[in-house]
């Protein structure tokens, strides 16, 4: 694949996450909701490995810029750095459908129970005991949206 081509479809895949992020919206605890545009997320890293963690940084931080009552949020696209880069990794090296699980376990809860969480203790003065638990229910559905993402990866490209 050409760079301009892999370009090309990085750009779709980032305005299809954030299409998705915004108008597909269902409230579950306070502005914790599924992220429909993980779903383009897990696709690009199916695809590029961890340059798709591009996807998941500009797709997050333009929906949350353009959309968002609350404006940028910098724990949201670190968290996603980290699923990004890490899951990428995983996914370049394992076709395994449980290991991709996996790692997409491991890596949410690194990003957004460990560096999403700490980002905005530190930054919005939030005690821990307050942020830990919506982070621990967004950490469960980003995980599932993404497991969902993956299973639709596998239906399309047959791997």
């Amino acid at each position: 694949m050409t760079k301009t081509k892999k370009i090309c479809y990085l750009a779709m895949l980032t305005a299809l996450y954030v299409v998705l992020s915004a108008f597909l919206k269902v409230s579950i605890i306070g502005n914790i909701q599924p992220d429909f545009g993980y779903l383009a997320f897990t696709v690009a890293l199916c695809m590029f490995g961890s340059i798709g963690a591009v996807v998941g940084v500009l797709g997050c931080s333009l929906e949350s810029i353009l959309f968002s009552a609350y404006g940028f949020a910098p724990g949201w696209a670190v968290a996603n750095l980290f699923i990004g880069l890490g899951c990428g990794a995983v996914f370049k090296l394992s076709k395994s459908f449980w290991v991709r699980v996996i790692a997409i376990v491991f890596y949410c809860a690194l990003g957004l129970l460990c560096a999403k969480t700490s980002i905005e203790c530190f930054m919005y003065q939030i005690p821990l005991a307050v942020k830990l638990p919506k982070n621990m229910v967004a950490f469960g559905m980003d995980a599932v949206m993404m497991i969902f993402g993956l299973g639709l990866n596998r239906l399309v490209n047959h791997d």
